[in-house]
C-alpha cells in the first residue's frame, strides 16, 4: 500500500508503507514501514542521512486503535500506538517505560478515506502484536479477576494498581473485575466459592500471602484438579514479592524493585502466556495438607521474616534490618533432615501438567507419591543430615524475595526440582553476612562459604527436636514440627513470557 520510500536499508518483509505526519509534533511527513516485527519510522526530510529513523518492536505493543479528529472539518485519519519497550539510562537497570506515538494521514481529500487507512495500520498492527511469541492461550479481550490486598507491604497497593495497572489493562483492552480483601483468607474463601468460569486469569495483587491463599483455596474445591489449572497471575503489592521477582527474572528482565517492577509485571499480564508452575504438598504432623508455590523455611531466614514484620511500613527495607537484628543473636536450632536427590531415579511421574490422585471421582485427592506416612522412617535410598541448623530452605522459584536472587539457576517457575539449601551451626557470622550480600546479584554460589549446602532435591522431610523455632510456608507462619513434602510439576499455571533477547 503506498508508495517505496528511502530507507537505509529496507527491510524484506514489509506489509505497509505510506506517508504520515506524527502528532502533535511539527506536522513534517513521515515514511513509516510495518514489517511482522517492527514498526519503522523515519522523517522524509532527514532520509538521506537516516539520522530521524527510529523502529518499535511490536513485542513491546499493547495497543493500537485508530480514530477521527475531534474537528468535524479535520479530514485526517489517526491511529495511536503504545508500546512499553525495554529502556534505561547508560549503566543502568533497565525496565518497561510507556511510550504513545500518534501518526495522521491526510492521503486523500475524503475524510472516511483517510480514517479507514489509518483504521487497516491500526488492525494490523493490533494483530502482528497479538502473535509475537508463543501463542498468548488467553481469549481477545481476556476477563481477569484481580484480587487485591490493600494492607499488603507499604498500605499502597490500591492506589499503585489504580495508577500503575489499570490504565495499562484499559489500554490493553483487558476485562477485570477487581476485589479488595477486608480480612484475611477472604481470598481463599472467594476462589473456593465462586463459579471460575466468568474469567480467564486470576490475578493477585499483594505480596506471596494472597497467592498462597488462592492456591490452598483452589487446592480444597471439590473439583480441585479442574481448579488448579485455572491461569494464575502475580503483581507485586507486598514487602517480599518473590514469586513476582521470580516471573520478572523468567521473562528475561533484569531484577527492579518498587514501581519498576510493578509496571514490568501488568506488562507481562498484558502480554505474557500460561506456563507451568511447580506445587509442592507439604504434611504436617498435624495430617494439615499444606500446597506451597514458594518456599519452606525453618530457622534464620524465617525468624528474620516473621520477626520483621514490626518493621512492615519500612517496606523491603524491613528484610535488611531484621537480618541485621538477627545476625546478632544468632540462633541454631537441633533436627533431621531427610531428602530424595534430584538426581534419584525415582521422580515425580506426573510432570509437564499432570496429576496424580487417588482415584477417578471429583473428590479425589491429590497423592504424594514419593513419601511416606511421617510416623514412619524415610525410605533408605534418601539422605539423612542429623545436625545443629542455622537455616533451612527448600525453594523452587528463583528469587526469596525481590531483591533476593537465591536459585538463580532455575530459568522457569515449572522446572520440577526442590533447590534446598542448608547451612549448619559451624557457618560463622562474617559466612552469613557474605552469603545475604551477595544473594542480591545470585553470585553466592559462586563463592565459598563454608558450611552452607545446597542439593536439589525431589522430596525432604524436617523434623525440629523442639517446637521452639519459627517455620514459614511462603511466608506464612507454621507451626514448628515435623513436616515433608514433594514436588508436583506444573500442577498449576502462571503467565510469565518466554525469554527475549534482553537478559
Amino acid at each position: 500500500m503506498g508508495e517505496a520510500h528511502d530507507f537505509a536499508s529496507v527491510p524484506t518483509d514489509v506489509l505497509l508503507c505510506d506517508t504520515f505526519s506524527q502528532v502533535p509534533e511539527d506536522g513534517n511527513s513521515l515514511s513509516l514501514l510495518l514489517t511482522r516485527s517492527q514498526l519503522f519510522s523515519q522523517s522524509l526530510s532527514a532520509a538521506s542521512s537516516g539520522s530521524s529513523r527510529t523502529s518499535f518492536q511490536l513485542s513491546d505493543c499493547i495497543s493500537c486503535r485508530a480514530f477521527r479528529g475531534k474537528d468535524p472539518k479535520d479530514i485526517g485519519g489517526y491511529f495511536k500506538v503504545i508500546f512499553y519497550p525495554l529502556r534505561g539510562m547508560l549503566g543502568a537497570t533497565s525496565y518497561r517505560q510507556r511510550i504513545t506515538r500518534t501518526f495522521r494521514t491526510e492521503a486523500s481529500r475524503d475524510r472516511e478515506h483517510n480514517f479507514n487507512l489509518a483504521k487497516t495500520w491500526a488492525q494490523k498492527i493490533c494483530q502482528l502484536s497479538y502473535e509475537q511469541g508463543p501463542p498468548r492461550l488467553l481469549p481477545s479481550p481476556p476477563r481477569f479477576l484481580v484480587l487485591l490486598n490493600p494492607r499488603g507491604g507499604t498500605g499502597k497497593a490500591l492506589t499503585l494498581f489504580e495508577t500503575h495497572v489499570m490504565p495499562m489493562l484499559t489500554e490493553a483492552n483487558a476485562h477485570f473485575t477487581l476485589f479488595v480483601t477486608e480480612r484475611p483468607n477472604q481470598a481463599r474463601e472467594v476462589v473456593q466459592e465462586q463459579d471460575l468460569s466468568t474469567w480467564d486469569a486470576i490475578v493477585v495483587m499483594s505480596g506471596d500471602g494472597l497467592m498462597f491463599e488462592v492456591i490452598n483455596g483452589l487446592m480444597e474445591r471439590p473439583d480441585w484438579a479442574k481448579a488448579i489449572k485455572k491461569i494464575l497471575s502475580i503483581l507485586p503489592g507486598g514487602s517480599g514479592n518473590a514469586l513476582a521477582a521470580s516471573i520478572n527474572h523468567y521473562s528475561g528482565h533484569q531484577q527492579v524493585t518498587g514501581t519498576k517492577l510493578l509496571t514490568n509485571c501488568a506488562f507481562i499480564l498484558c502480554k505474557g502466556h500460561p506456563v507451568p508452575l511447580d506445587i509442592v504438598s507439604l504434611t504436617t504432623s498435624s495430617q494439615q495438607r499444606i500446597f506451597s508455590f514458594l518456599s519452606l523455611a525453618w530457622g534464620f531466614i524465617s525468624d528474620v521474616d516473621i520477626e520483621s514484620e514490626k518493621y512492615r511500613f519500612m517496606g523491603y527495607a524491613r528484610f535488611s534490618i531484621g537480618t541485621f537484628v538477627r545476625l546478632t543473636a544468632l540462633r541454631t536450632y537441633r533436627g533431621r533432615l531427610s531428602y530424595l536427590p534430584a538426581s534419584s531415579e525415582e521422580k515425580d511421574t506426573t510432570c509437564n501438567g499432570g496429576s496424580s490422585s487417588s482415584d477417578s471421582k471429583e473428590t479425589q485427592i491429590l497423592v504424594d507419591s514419593l513419601l511416606v506416612p511421617l510416623d514412619q522412617p524415610v525410605p533408605s535410598h534418601w539422605h539423612t543430615v542429623e545436625d545443629q541448623f542455622v537455616l533451612v530452605l527448600a525453594l523452587y522459584q528463583s528469587h526469596l524475595g525481590a531483591e533476593h536472587f537465591t536459585a538463580p539457576m532455575i530459568k522457569g517457575p515449572g522446572e520440577g526440582n526442590i533447590h534446598l539449601f542448608y547451612a549448619t551451626s559451624r557457618i560463622s557470622r562474617k559466612s552469613l553476612i557474605k552469603l545475604f550480600m551477595a544473594m542480591e546479584k545470585g553470585t553466592h554460589l559462586d563463592q565459598e562459604i563454608p558450611h552452607l549446602f545446597h542439593v536439589p532435591v525431589q522430596a525432604f522431610r524436617i523434623e525440629p527436636s523442639e517446637s521452639s523455632g519459627i517455620m514459614t510456608v511462603d511466608g506464612e507462619v507454621i507451626d514448628c514440627s515435623p513436616i515433608q513434602g514433594q514436588i508436583h510439576c506444573g500442577l498449576g499455571n502462571v503467565i510469565s513470557m518466554g525469554q527475549g533477547p534482553h537478559q
